[in-house]
């Protein structure tokens, strides 16, 4: 398709998109400022021009066919891209303004980067940011995020990751807990111990360890399974028993006295460990706001994980 006929199909594309975003044609229209019957002729029109159906219509909602999820992904970074120029053509190296949407782990969030992203906003006070704090991994692209920061030792291929730190688990207990029961020296000891397992899913009880050339797994069991980092630290820290926690959470509590690190020859497998990924979609053109957050939070984060 040539230029010539392209070209009357952007408003058409960009028209797509706001409608995939919004759910239905009638809050598409009311964004737009049009009526609803003008959205369905351009889309009518984008799907006539393409020769595909982008969407199959009910009478509640919306649904993207496989050639409109793709042609979503297209027409999604159109916008973005016609987004970023005009940010480009209005900003100045002086002026650092507009709205950033990042998406950041839970217990990550609230531990690390909570006081991170007050601080920022302090440094840029013309920048709005819109945090989404979820364990689930987003799509950058459907779900409207300029930055995806997660926790992951397979980062997202097709985007470009930055690695900011790294996070592993750390198997401890309290003071208390150990002066009441035998210290635990190999993985097998474990069997004889109080532990603190997740209960996400039938194999959280199986702790799998790894020492150089050395692998232990060992079936564990306990009067307590919680999937909340914090919640689980309390519990460890009043002697409940022996638990595995991010080792940025399990820091300051052994800093202070309040835990004891567990088989520290020994590395404990499983989730919620990895590098500290941030990533977000190539681009050429970049705007003032996305470069000084991606500073801001590399010179942040890497000097105060472990």
């Amino acid at each position: 398709m040539d230029t010539n006929k392209i070209i009357p199909l952007l408003p058409d594309m960009a028209i797509f998109v706001t409608v995939v975003e919004q759910g239905n044609f009638s809050k598409a229209a009311k964004k737009l400022g049009v009526t609803p019957s003008a959205v369905s002729r351009q889309i009518s029109r984008l799907e006539n021009a393409l020769g595909i159906k982008l969407l199959q219509r009910t009478t509640r909602q919306l649904a993207l066919t496989e050639s409109g999820e793709i042609t979503f992904t297209s027409c999604k970074q159109m916008v973005e891209a016609a987004e970023q120029a005009i940010s480009a053509s209005t900003s100045t190296t002086s002026t650092v303004s507009g709205l950033l949407r990042v998406a950041a782990p839970k217990s990550l969030a609230n531990q690390v980067l909570r006081p991170l992203f007050v601080e920022f906003l302090k440094q840029y006070p013309e920048i709005q940011l819109h945090l989404k704090v979820t364990d689930k991994v987003l799509d950058p692209i459907h779900d409207s995020i300029d930055f995806l920061i997660h926790i992951n030792e397979q980062p997202i291929e097709s985007m470009v990751n930055i690695k900011l730190g790294k996070v592993e688990q750390t198997l401890c207990a309290s003071p208390e807990y150990l002066k009441a029961n035998t210290t635990p020296l190999s993985p097998e000891d474990l069997k004889d111990h109080a532990c603190l397992c997740l209960g996400e899913n039938a194999t959280d009880n199986r702790w799998r360890f790894i020492k150089q050339n050395h692998q232990s797994t060992v079936q564990v069991s306990g009067p307590y399974l919680v999937n909340h980092s914090e919640m689980r630290r309390d519990a460890i820290e009043q002697g409940v028993g022996i638990g595995a926690l991010p080792d940025y959470i399990a820091k300051k509590s052994i800093q202070s006295g309040q835990l004891i690190a567990l088989l520290g020859d020994w590395k404990l497998q499983g989730n919620y460990q990895g590098d500290i990924c941030l990533q977000f979609v190539q681009s050429k053109y970049m705007p003032n706001k996305n470069r000084v957050f991606i500073d801001f939070i590399k010179q942040k984060l890497l000097n105060i994980t472990p």
